[in-house]
């Protein structure tokens, strides 16, 4: 969920920082400038990481009195992997899907068709049901066991809500980046969707220009592929659409709100955890 990116900058430090150490300046730079910051094509910045890996001297620029240092550092990245398993809160629910938070991250979003099969949505309520249908199943282990079903038989279907402020485990299917940029046309937004991920492999068979053989095309087919899609013209759109955002999925077995997979014992204990607190 969390990577390790080593950067390379040009960090200025004003003339009143001057009488502090360069080091101690550098790194207050470094925190005003990158800490919740979205690098494009890389992730979330959440803070620094150690000290400055190397520090370049200061160097005078005509008409400005700040130092500029050639500065490499590490920063520690929200980056989550594709099909990573991460657990966040309900935080809005639509017609078109669920929003999820993380705490320190507010744009996951898992689309209705993604959800659990079958789920709807219900107007009044405002919540997406998970409604499971295990006739089907039940019908065809009592048909392999040689017992016949009647026509009717079976309990009525379960209703699972999703619950605004719920616990919900989530699977990872794509990293999305959006840039926006003002243009010649107007305001323009190019997003660049991380499906997959490249094998090493694969890029030294293609630096090396080796072929590929069936084995190698059929592992690279299950790997992760970046794609960029085409800019989008948002001059007349009020709302823009986030540096960073993450689209997931619930639609397997495990997955959705963790109260749905909770066994007996971890009901027991939450039970007797909640009577303990009580008394």
């Amino acid at each position: 969920m969390f990577v390790l990116m080593t950067v390379a900058d040009t960090i200025c430090i004003p003339p009143h920082m001057f009488v502090q150490p360069t080091l101690t300046s550098v790194h207050a730079e470094i925190e005003a400038k990158y800490p919740n910051r979205v690098l494009m094509d890389a992730g979330l910045v959440v803070c620094r990481y150690g000290d400055a890996l190397e520090v370049g001297d200061g160097v005078l620029v005509a008409g400005d009195g700040a130092a500029h240092h050639e500065v490499v550092f590490r920063l520690i990245v929200f980056r989550p992997f594709v099909d990573e398993v991460l657990v966040g809160t309900v935080a809005e629910s639509t017609e078109e899907g669920v929003r999820v938070s993380l705490g320190f991250f507010e744009d996951v979003w898992i689309p209705g068709p993604r959800m659990q099969k079958p789920s709807h949505y219900e107007k009044e309520s405002g919540h997406w049901v998970w409604t499971p249908n295990y006739s089907d199943d039940q019908q065809q282990q009592e048909e392999g066991n040689g017992v016949k079903s009647e026509e009717g038989e079976g309990s009525e279907d379960e209703r699972f809500e999703i619950e605004i402020g719920a616990q919900i485990r989530f699977k990872v299917k794509s990293i999305n980046f959006t840039r926006v940029t003002n243009t010649v046309k107007g305001v323009q937004a190019t997003t660049t969707t991380t499906r997959h991920s490249t094998s090493a492999a694969s890029v030294e068979r293609t630096l090396s220009g080796a072929k590929s053989s069936k084995a190698d095309v059929d592992e690279e087919m299950d790997m992760p592929v970046r794609k960029r899609s085409s800019s989008v013209d948002l001059s007349d759109s009020q709302k823009v659409p986030a540096s960073m955002h993450i689209t997931a999925s619930i639609c397997e077995e495990g997955l959705g709100l963790t109260s749905w997979w909770n066994t007996s014992e971890e009901e027991e204990e939450e039970e007797d955890a909640e009577m303990e607190e009580v008394e």
